[in-house]
């Protein structure tokens, strides 16, 4: 059977039904803010100064169980001139965005003052979210109506990030502007200074006190921690969405999810097109050709076991994206990863050869998670043919429950040419279309070979 035909019996998902959960765990749920915090080292006279000119209208955004009203997180924000509307992360915002039956939220200013929050924007892409409160800024923080009115910052700027971390009061934390992050799908700043827990959603300031972006400080997954400046031009994108929407005085949902699902199909569209855009880079592995991408957004690696008294050699190529979309604090979607892993039988019989590689094979397939935010994995197996290498395929496939349109699709693929050789290959699409998700699929099959001129 080739390869179209595989794919076209990969659409009727279901007909070969595989108990499967293919991904890896996912985190368990973090407060927007738990990282691992740096001391501030005392504000210098300058920051002194601006700290006090720009403190009334600094806000400390709290998240709470409706019930019970006990705090879910915290983060940061800031007034926008005189007006009641407040720029925060939309990490901070993300359990009222996605459960507002659950969650409200609370502003607390520098002098104690609380009141509600109203969530009236999201833009996930850039992890930015706009929120109306009972007060008004005294005009401090400016944001021009125009991107093209904003200044641009210059290498080793110095900058000043203000917030609330560790959520005992406000501060200023100083650094220096140090370019753009290049691994990220959208432009980050980077910030020589900490940024901390609970400083989320604080703007970052020059000496002047204008805009230069907004703070983000968030942990990604068990262990990761990241930290950067969204820059401010997404800002002022997202306040004229909300004039927008005001001025046509346009119902605002309570409930983002349908929103957040569109600007995460929008941006894997982005993703795979970067993707893609160039043919993919085929290595040599053993007596393999397999396909990886090494650009600005994904990175490879890999590792051997070669221990001499291992009875199989084992090497592994890795491809990974590093930038994930933060979606709560349990998803991060929007990535794609690929792995190829060769194993060669140095003193193992065909038999005991065959049974390591059958477990390892089914280990990945069925191995996985029970996640409630997805459908259970509906997976086709069968044997397929490309132009150089026979296989054995298994792709599976997840629905997003809240996010129509949106699937995580995985495709398994083993060698079966060789008796006591094996190549076995995956790739990981999270948050991707369908029609995608077989595209992605599709190009993988056929760039897998064998070394040209080299009988395996």
């Amino acid at each position: 059977m080739n390869v179209k035909h595989i794919l076209l019996l990969l659409l009727c998902i279901g007909r070969f039904a595989i108990a499967a959960d293919t991904l890896p765990d996912a985190p368990a749920e973090v407060p927007a803010d738990a990282t691992a915090d740096i001391p501030l080292a005392p504000p210098s006279s300058a920051a002194q100064k601006l700290y006090s000119a720009a403190k009334n209208d600094l806000l400390q955004i709290r998240v709470l169980l409706k019930s019970g009203r006990t705090q879910a997180s915290v983060g940061s924000g800031f007034l926008i001139g005189s007006s009641d509307l407040v720029v925060t992360n939309y990490h901070v915002m993300s359990q009222i965005a996605l459960e507002p039956d659950v969650y409200v939220g609370e502003f607390v200013d520098t002098n104690g003052q609380r009141g509600d929050v109203e969530l009236l924007a999201v833009d996930v892409l850039h992890d930015l979210a706009v929120v109306r409160v009972s007060r008004k800024g005294t005009g401090f923080f400016k944001v021009p109506e125009q991107v093209s009115k904003l200044f641009s910052l210059a290498q080793g700027q110095y900058l000043y990030s203000l917030g609330n971390p560790l959520d005992l009061g406000f501060a200023i934390s100083e650094g220096s502007y140090n370019g753009i992050i290049g691994r990220a799908f959208y432009d980050q700043f980077m910030f020589t200074g900490p940024i901390n827990s609970g400083m989320s959603g604080g703007p970052n300031v020059t000496a002047e006190g204008r805009i230069a972006g907004v703070n983000v400080s968030k942990r990604l997954d068990g262990e990761l921690v990241s930290f950067f400046l969204v820059p401010a031009r997404f800002v002022v994108e997202l306040l004229n969405k909300v004039a927008a929407q005001q001025s046509q005085k346009k119902k605002i949902d309570k409930d983002f999810n349908a929103e957040v699902g569109q600007q995460l199909i929008a941006h894997q569209s982005v993703m795979v097109n970067k993707l893609l855009e160039t043919p993919l880079s085929v290595k040599a592995l053993g007596p393999y050709r397999v396909p990886v991408r090494e650009s600005e957004q994904m990175r490879c690696w890999g590792r051997s076991n070669a221990k001499p008294d291992a009875p199989f050699e084992v090497d592994q190529m890795n491809c990974q994206m590093e930038s994930a979309i933060y979606v709560s604090g349990q998803l991060q979607t929007g990535n794609i990863a690929i792995r190829h892993t060769f194993t060669r039988s140095k003193n193992l019989d065909t038999l005991r050869f065959s049974h390591l590689i059958s477990n390892s094979f089914k280990s990945q397939v069925t191995g996985g998670n029970k996640d409630v935010r997805l459908s259970a994995a509906s997976c086709t197996e069968e044997f397929v043919k490309n132009q150089s290498l026979s296989m054995r395929a298994v792709l599976c496939v997840r629905a997003y429950r809240k996010f129509s349109g949106l699937y995580d699709v995985t495709l398994f693929t083993a060698s079966t040419d060789q008796s006591r050789m094996s190549l076995q290959s995956r790739i990981d699409a999270r948050g991707v279309s369908y029609e995608n998700g077989m595209r992605l699929s599709r190009l993988f099959l056929n760039s897998i070979a064998t070394t040209t001129g080299t009988k395996p």
